[in-house]
């Protein structure tokens, strides 16, 4: 039975006033015009294809305020890794001397990717070799405990993905880092347990991987439409898919 003479509670009212806001920023930030590393091992071609031509989500699709939140609190435990690794020992650069992130622009700067980190050196009780390209996530506790348990290409192929790439694309910028494994990194944000795994340079998935997005730009600029990943829009990639209902109206 609903309550029409419910009145939202103080802390109802300042989320609902933060929600507001966070979205209001994020609608002032302007959308990128390429296609981001870190995005080309999703798993539906056309989806990619939605999000490099900026093409608008579905209506209700748009990230909501505690999404937001979410992302933000992310990039808050990046900050306390870089600072829990660099007293641990790690030499950890997060910045150039402008104060720009790291990173690459290729196919005239239609691929771009910007990395959390390069270790430059660390611990010697531990092996490593460097220089050392750093990958930082966070996760909820069920997938931090299954990238544990099953290792970040499988349980996590988009982060296996942006590695790959991110070790191809700053070789020519940084001599060695895909010699030398990856050292990621997955902050578990119930309890902010860590995991570490040493990911090694995977050629074959980074070749693939960049003709994959090079494919994408071809088809979005001749304005061809890629496959859809199912043949029914019940598949789960697509129910969770911003633009699920215009892409079900399009031929398949």
């Amino acid at each position: 039975m609903l309550d029409f003479n419910h009145k939202p509670k103080l802390h109802e009212r300042v989320s609902a006033l933060i929600d507001e806001a966070q979205q209001c920023q994020q609608q002032q930030q302007t959308p990128r015009s390429y296609l981001g590393a870190s995005r080309v091992g999703v798993a539906c071609e056309r989806a990619l294809q939605f999000e490099y031509t900026r093409t608008p989500v579905d209506p209700g699709s748009e990230f909501s305020g505690r999404l937001l939140r979410v992302f933000e609190v992310g990039h808050a435990l990046e900050d306390l890794a870089i600072r829990w690794l660099r007293l641990a020992g790690f030499d950890l650069f997060t910045r150039k001397s402008d104060g720009g992130q790291f990173g690459f622009s290729v196919a005239g700067g239609r691929i771009r990717g910007h990395v959390d980190g390069i270790f430059n050196g660390g611990p010697a009780s531990l092996g490593l070799a460097y220089p050392a390209l750093w990958e930082c996530k966070t996760m909820n506790d069920k997938s931090w405990k299954d990238t544990i348990k099953r290792g970040v290409a499988v349980a996590k192929p988009i982060y296996a993905t942006q590695i790959a790439l991110y070790q191809a694309y700053m070789e020519p910028l940084v001599p060695g880092i895909s010699t030398n494994p990856a050292l990621f990194t997955a902050i578990n944000k119930d309890n902010q347990d860590l995991y570490f795994e040493a990911v090694p340079f995977d050629a074959d998935l980074a070749q693939r991987m960049s003709d994959r997005a090079a494919r994408v730009i071809a088809a979005s600029e001749a304005g061809e439409l890629l496959p859809r990943i199912a043949r029914e829009p019940a598949h789960f990639e697509c129910r969770m898919c911003a633009w699920a209902s215009r892409c079900w109206q399009l031929p398949g």
